[in-house]
């Protein structure tokens, strides 16, 4: 694999833009964001868990269900969830003027929202600007660009990738975009991720390639313990690389799945780094557990605790919190054969705990590696192979004014 630049455009066939047509009232920002592939592409996807699902949720998992689209119509500012049927309608009526443009028909188009629930959604400033947005479309970087920025909320920083490998010696490119900053815990978080790739491939290898990829990314982060009504994960692929058909199980199969999951890893990363008022990006691995999904719950235990996150941000070693977020996680483990340590982006480590005792440690040495901006935490709960990375991020007093005032 090797990284190229264009995001979603960086695929054969894909042209992206985004322009501001007044759902961001307050604000110029873009807030109207489209992809498009010039031919159908198979597609795959991936929805939050939570029980209340926006209306763009509900017609996006509709519009799925064919294995087929042609486009994704993404707004900000307004999550268009606890809408009721107006809701529904608004969200069916994006599809429509997209697919209009196209001369597609609406289930040929996923939809998608993000922003404050419960507030009916302005679908006549999308009307009259879906002419402006198709119109915004390239097919290079700066489409890319325009499009992730119509998608963010509260994030700081663009969170995108875009790699190639070869097929049989042809060029296969795969590109993305993430929006992410709070309301984000596993299954999955509040975010909307657009992947593209001219790969040719079949609905059920390119599902079986994202269902991995996801479990091991988007659902290891965690900011703030809350799932939102709005998460997706949508990939579409067009086949317009011309490479050899990919098939599960194959070579070209375990390299394309593999390049999908460490490109998902990247977006994770930035959307934990870029929590809500965030300073640090935490990483907690725990090895040693009975298998890999409870070595998951053990990690994800600890990512999510607020009084481990309140450490982080204090740069406090207070590893006692660890091991009680471990101890509530609800897995088997034993607390006399868990060690805990500390390691800093550039690779300085220190032992804080071992087998659940205390053992002496430079504080002053414990606080300059937790003071930066990428910590790990690194967690063996015992001698078995079970082993998870999750990714979090620490508890900031900028967290609170930002989810303090989000409506206004």
């Amino acid at each position: 694999m090797k990284e190229v630049s264009g995001g979603v455009c960086a695929p054969k066939g894909f042209k992206a833009g985004g322009i501001w047509c007044g759902i961001k009232a307050s604000s110029k920002k873009r807030d109207l964001a489209l992809i498009y592939s010039e031919q159908n592409s198979t597609a795959a996807a991936m929805f939050t868990t939570n029980r209340v699902k926006a209306a763009c949720v509900q017609v996006s998992q509709e519009h799925i269900a064919g294995g087929k689209l042609h486009a994704i119509i993404a707004n900000s500012g307004n999550a268009n969830a606890c809408t009721g049927e107006a809701g529904l309608a608004a969200a069916r009526r994006m599809a429509e003027l997209a697919a209009d443009e196209f001369a597609l028909s609406p289930a040929d188009v996923a939809v998608a929202s993000t922003g404050v629930i419960g507030v009916p959604l302005p679908i006549a400033a999308i009307e009259s600007s879906i002419g402006a947005l198709a119109n915004s479309l390239r097919g290079d970087a700066a489409g890319h660009a325009a499009a992730l920025e119509a998608i963010m909320t509260t994030d700081t920083r663009v969170k995108e990738f875009s790699a190639e490998i070869e097929i049989d010696g042809i060029p296969v490119r795969l590109g993305g975009m993430v929006k992410g900053s709070g309301m984000i815990h596993p299954n999955m978080a509040t975010m909307l991720c657009f992947i593209t790739t001219d790969a040719v491939i079949d609905r059920e290898p390119l599902n079986a390639s994202l269902r991995s990829a996801v479990r091991r990314s988007f659902n290891r982060v965690t900011v703030d313990g809350d799932t939102s009504t709005n998460d997706m994960v949508i990939i579409m692929a067009n086949g317009a690389s011309g490479a050899p058909r990919i098939t599960e199980g194959s070579p070209a199969y375990e390299l394309f799945a593999r390049t999908l999951h460490e490109s998902c890893v990247k977006l994770a990363r930035a959307m934990a780094r870029d929590g809500e008022g965030a300073s640090r990006l935490v990483t907690v691995t725990v090895n040693g557990a009975a298998d890999e999904t409870g070595a998951e719950i053990l990690a994800k235990s600890v990512a999510a605790s607020s009084l481990v996150k309140a450490a982080c941000f204090g740069a406090d070693a207070n590893w006692g919190r660890i091991l009680c977020a471990l101890g509530y996680a609800g897995v088997e483990f034993d607390p006399r054969q868990t060690n805990v340590r500390f390691r800093s982006i550039s690779g300085e480590e220190i032992a804080v705990c071992a087998n659940g005792e205390s053992i002496p440690f430079s504080e002053e040495q414990a606080k300059k590696i937790l003071s930066g901006e990428e910590i790990e935490i690194l967690v063996d709960v015992g001698a078995e192979n079970g082993s998870a990375t999750v990714w979090g991020c620490d508890l900031t007093y900028d967290y609170v004014k930002i989810n303090g005032d989000y409506r206004s």
